[in-house]
């Protein structure tokens, strides 16, 4: 518990130092060339099928295995090198502060009406083209991404880290990497990264739904309006393309009373979205700030919820 404690603590604090090279980048290096290697040998439909199957199974393995085996290195030294790694490796998995960081830095450009820069740093947290959109479509999609990133970058981490430490912790942020470069229905990766997607979604199931209980009870606390959160994610959380995303998105929308989903641009394509919430009001850039202090909320929520149970099992 402590090592997870101090982890969540310089998170919140320090985030992701630009200077400090980040185990994802490992990961992220590791995905390419082991595609590019995978794919001199598997070619056609079935075949990248077979090769996105062993892509998986490399990356995840590798992550779990090498993080497991700096462990035990570790403790082979010293018990309190490997509490000290392992709190370090806990610190660089969960996302919460750099969640704010590269969120707000759209909405600091908002605010000072640079639209271009507005975009600019949008599309760096997201998927979609960011060249045309306007004001409020640029404060949608960092609202999104905040929303379902709660879930991605600190929730189902914290999940996984308390369930089996760091190896865990690992080995679910080298899934939710594969997903994110990998992960895609377009011609290049609609085989080879389907296997990826596929377990993604499903380590994703129960912490997306824990989630979005937690944001409904961190939205009491701070202030919004917690039952309509309820209300829209019962009735909403289906309506994305991902069977997780929903459920923190629906319930982020409902607190705060707007509607997000809609048209977005991948790779010069238009694709339409069904729609998260109500439009109680018209959505504006401050919803991005009041989108990170929920995110703070859930987040010191679901580290109390997880450590209160671990705390029980531990004494019973």
């Amino acid at each position: 518990m402590l090592k997870i404690v101090i982890g969540y603590g310089l998170d919140l604090l320090f985030g992701d130092p630009y200077w400090l090279p980040h185990p994802i980048r490992f990961i992220g290096n590791g995905i390419k060339a082991t595609e590019n290697m995978l794919r001199r040998f598997f070619k056609g439909e079935k075949q990248e099928r077979v090769g996105g199957i062993f892509l998986t199974i490399i990356i995840v393995f590798l992550a779990y295995g090498l993080t497991y085996l700096l462990m035990y290195g570790a403790e082979k030294v010293h018990p309190y090198l490997k509490l000290g790694l392992e709190t370090f490796l806990i610190f660089q998995i969960l996302a919460t502060k750099s969640l704010d960081r590269e969120s707000r830095k759209v909405y600091t450009q908002l605010q000072q009406e640079n639209l271009p820069e507005a975009r600019k740093y949008l599309s760096y947290i997201v998927g979609r083209e960011t060249k045309d959109l306007n004001e409020q479509e640029i404060a949608r999609g960092a609202i999104e991404t905040v929303a379902e990133n709660i879930s991605d970058g600190i929730i189902a981490p914290l999940f996984y880290i308390c369930i089996g430490g760091a190896p865990l912790g690992m080995a679910y942020k080298a899934i939710n990497t594969l997903d994110s470069m990998v992960g895609y229905k377009n011609e290049k990766y609609l085989n080879f990264g389907r296997a990826s997607a596929r377990l993604d979604d499903f380590v994703n199931y129960i912490p997306a739904r824990l989630t979005a209980f937690f944001i409904i009870i961190a939205s009491a606390f701070t202030g919004y309006d917690w039952k309509n959160g309820y209300r829209i994610t019962k009735r909403d959380c289906r309506n994305h393309k991902s069977p997780n995303s929903g459920y923190p998105e629906s319930a982020v929308a409902g607190a705060l009373g707007i509607q997000i989903g809609g048209t977005n641009t991948y790779f010069g394509e238009k694709v339409y979205k069904p729609t998260i919430g109500e439009p109680i009001r018209q959505l504006e850039k401050e919803d991005i700030q009041r989108t990170i202090e929920i995110m703070y909320a859930t987040s010191l929520t679901g580290m109390f919820c997880f450590m209160m149970i671990k705390y029980l099992l531990i004494v019973i």
